[in-house]
């Protein structure tokens, strides 16, 4: 059995690598336990900057401050950075100013929040503005080793975290992980299978399950879902003649989105997208709500034989 942890350790482990730059500051909406990067408050309280529940104000706060030199992390729940998505377009994306929002416990693998928490549509909204970095990382190591990237990175960030623990597949693997650039798993020629976040577990059970059916999947961990790795799209598409997306987000507009519109207008193959089915979530454990939204490994299985019988 692998490490389990939490994508939102990452994040709080990254802003303490990252305390030695000075030009770092942390800004925080009141959550600063939840997206953990109270770690920083503690050890750097004068760099850390409280905005209360003020989401709109903390992004113009940290636009001010990366125009005045100063290398900001915000962080609230990622339903919350929705709230400031006018601040972030206008006051962040548009002069493309270093902001770097942090949205954690996304997806409706948060679970038992409910419906009204469960933001599935957060790479989405973020992925329409140009200048930024939108990433959602599978572990805690991806998480803190992207982080700590984003602060020599000279344009604004959406980075989706999550509350509950998964696989950890990145220990002693630090240097393959870059923004911008997919990480291939495992090889298979029959179908490429592209996922992030929470599903790239999801989608190396499902490669099990293949290989017993005599189908052999390529496995991507796609962490950086724009600028999206078309060059690695591109060349899965030439080698298996089908994918298959996986993301506990909405299938409109995220990896699904993005990788679909790369195929249609320069590789159209098979593809079949998994993802959350156009409606909202609920409560229930985090395992339930895989197999509520139909995302769980079975669901990937039967998507990448789809995907091969179009071919």
């Amino acid at each position: 059995m692998s490490r389990m942890a939490a994508t939102r350790d990452g994040y709080g482990q990254a802003l303490l690598d990252l305390a030695s730059n000075e030009k770092v500051v942390v800004l925080e909406a009141d959550l600063g336990k939840s997206t953990k990067s109270l770690h920083f408050r503690k050890a750097h309280p004068e760099r850390t900057v409280s905005c209360g529940i003020g989401e709109q104000n903390m992004l113009l706060t940290a636009a001010g401050l990366a125009s005045s030199g100063y290398i900001p992390f915000a962080s609230t729940f990622a339903i919350f950075t929705e709230r400031a998505f006018e601040q972030m377009r206008n006051g962040v994306a548009r002069p493309n100013l270093a902001v770097h929002l942090c949205g954690s416990h996304g997806g409706t693998h948060t679970g038992t929040d409910g419906s009204s928490a469960q933001s599935i549509e957060d790479l989405a909204i973020f992925r329409t503005l140009p200048n930024v970095i939108v990433m959602h990382p599978c572990d805690d190591v991806s998480t803190r080793v992207l982080t700590t990237k984003l602060a020599s990175v000279n344009q604004p960030s959406y980075t989706r975290t999550a509350r509950n623990k998964t696989p950890v597949l990145y220990d002693g693997r630090e240097d393959e992980i870059e923004i911008g650039k997919g990480i291939v798993l495992r090889e298979g020629g029959d179908v490429a299978i592209i996922a992030c976040g929470v599903m790239v577990s999801e989608a190396l059970k499902s490669a099990d399950e293949l290989a017993g059916m005599g189908i052999e999947a390529t496995i991507v961990d796609m962490h950086t879902i724009k600028p999206l790795d078309t060059e690695l799209v591109n060349s899965l598409a030439k080698k298996c003649g089908a994918i298959v997306t996986a993301e506990d987000h909405s299938v409109i507009g995220g990896l699904g989105g993005a990788v679909a519109e790369y195929l249609s207008s320069n590789i159209p193959i098979p593809l079949e997208r998994v993802g959350v089915n156009d409606r909202f979530g609920e409560s229930g454990q985090a395992d339930e709500m895989l197999e509520l939204m139909e995302i769980s490994a079975p669901y990937i299985t039967k998507s990448a034989t789809r995907a091969i019988n179009r071919k």
